[in-house]
């Protein structure tokens, strides 16, 4: 039998845990399959892209920064990569199409957002416009909450993404230390805080007690900026639980098994990033 063949590109890509994700799931469920990373250059998208069209690889995984930038080389979105216009997903489909599919949406709502009470009285401020940005507006939107601003560096960015959500607010950067007192949830959706980036040039100590504070970010485990809001006692969470949920959807598509999350795959992550 072939060995099958799945990859996860973006740039930067050695911080992706996926690799170990997927050969777990693999060797548990006895696939005959491997998973690796690529680092790509932009130029080389429609390559790579087109391996699934001639069924050298299986499937793909997608990071920062080519979210949306694959999609002009697929042949159709689906589901709530439709919605979003944001890929971390894509296969080939039983009629040869390449589908683009978005489980970032599943993965935040599933680590994070079912277990909060009276979440659709929640004021949510998202940090970041970029690649995992609409999902994150989505998947607040899916869970009720009406009430979402968008804050990002280059303020266009925000008001591009205000076209595709018509109804988020929109905040200048300028503003964003002053104004996080408002929020009952803020969710850091950029690189910042990421193992060997930058950090925030300010610290978060003007929110709310009862705030809860998500990032996407789960390499490192704790950022500067989750150290400082947990010794304040507020819940804060890394992006780990997203990526495993996110990881878990896009291993049913692509294998149609749903596969656990059992405590021995919690370590080995948990492991290769401490």
């Amino acid at each position: 039998m072939t060995k099958k063949a799945f990859a996860v590109i973006g740039n930067p890509i050695s911080h992706s845990l996926s690799p170990v994700l997927h050969n777990y799931w693999f060797k548990k469920y006895n696939i005959n399959a491997s998973y690796i990373s690529m680092n790509l250059e932009e130029k080389n998208i429609f390559e790579i892209i087109k391996k699934i069209k001639n069924k050298e690889l299986n499937g793909l995984n997608v990071t920062l920064p080519y979210k949306q930038r694959v999609i002009p080389h697929l042949d159709e979105l689906v589901n709530d990569a439709k919605s979003t216009n944001s890929v971390n997903t894509i296969y080939l489909d039983e009629q040869s199409k390449i589908v683009g599919e978005n489980t970032d949406v599943y993965g935040i709502q599933a680590a994070y957002l079912k277990g909060i009470s009276n979440i659709d009285n929640k004021k949510a401020l998202i940090i970041g416009a970029g690649g995992v940005s609409p999902s994150v507006i989505f998947s607040l939107l899916k869970s009720k909450i009406k009430n979402i601003t968008v804050v990002n560096r280059t303020y266009e960015k925000s008001v591009f993404l205000k076209k595709r959500f018509e109804s988020i607010n929109v905040l200048k950067w300028e503003t964003l230390k002053d104004e996080l007192i408002n929020y009952d949830i803020i969710v850091n959706a950029t690189s910042i805080g990421l193992k060997n980036g930058n950090n925030f040039e300010f610290d978060f100590d003007n929110v709310k007690e009862n705030l809860i504070y998500i990032d996407t970010i789960y390499n490192p485990l704790e950022t500067n900026n989750i150290k400082f809001l947990k010794e304040k006692k507020i819940k804060a969470f890394n992006g780990l639980e997203m990526f495993i949920y996110q990881g878990q959807k896009s291993f049913y598509l692509w294998n149609k098994i749903n596969p656990e999350i059992d405590d021995e795959l919690i370590n080995l992550l948990t492991s290769e990033l401490t």
